[in-house]
């Protein structure tokens, strides 16, 4: 049977019902275990909850703009495998979201409230970088998921090391991350300059420090 081919409207449906998804309801049960589940949580202070839960709330940040940038990457694909490639890497994402989700509320916070502003700026980032063909958006994804590695590595020299939970989350996603941008590379990613390298720089270091607080 040959598979029905999206219209443009029907991948705009798509994306909207991917946003509420994303930023409207609790994220749930994730597709995939939690590399969390049989950890047993440790006896954090209250200081170190506070700065678990701010780190782990700029990952659910992360991953609520990636989100965003994966499915605004994939409604304007030329390529319907490039296309397929970022829905599977969405997927993960989202159990990704699912878990920093789980752990924020173990720790007793809540998700960032900016939620919505990050997915709005990154589906406009995505879909915009994607128009210039393929190429250039899986160039955009290789440098996303080199920086979000960075700062998982970063993430994990700065959790508490009793936070065994949390740095088995942060674990998993990095070596994700890391694949995903493998395959954005190994699927003909163009080098994105360096001026726009920064910019992303910047932007993320925007978002770092608002959601660890908001």
């Amino acid at each position: 049977m040959n598979k029905r081919q999206l219209t443009p409207l029907d991948k705009l449906l798509t994306s909207a019902g991917n946003a509420l998804r994303t930023v409207a309801t609790p994220a749930g049960r994730s597709a995939r275990a939690n590399p969390a589940t049989n950890i047993i949580d440790a006896q954090l202070n209250d200081s170190q909850k506070r700065h678990a839960a701010g780190l782990m709330r700029i990952n659910h940040a992360g991953e609520v703009a990636a989100q965003a940038l994966y499915q605004g990457h994939a409604t304007v694909a030329r390529d319907k495998d490039i296309e397929g490639q970022m829905q599977r890497a969405a997927d993960e994402e989202f159990d990704h979201l699912a878990w920093c989700e789980q752990r924020l509320h173990e720790l007793g916070e809540e998700v960032s409230k900016l939620s919505p502003v990050w997915y709005a700026g990154a589906y406009a980032i995505g879909a915009a970088s994607g128009i210039l063909g393929d190429k250039w958006s899986l160039g955009f994804i290789a440098e996303t998921e080199r920086q979000v590695c960075a700062h998982l590595d970063d993430h994990l020299d700065s959790l508490p090391p009793e936070d065994a939970k949390s740095r088995a989350i942060v674990e998993q996603m990095r070596d994700e991350e890391e694949a995903h941008g493998a395959n954005a590379v190994d699927a003909g990613a163009a080098d994105l300059p360096a001026p726009v390298k920064r910019l992303m720089r910047m932007t993320a270091k925007v978002m770092t420090k608002t959601a660890y607080w908001v």
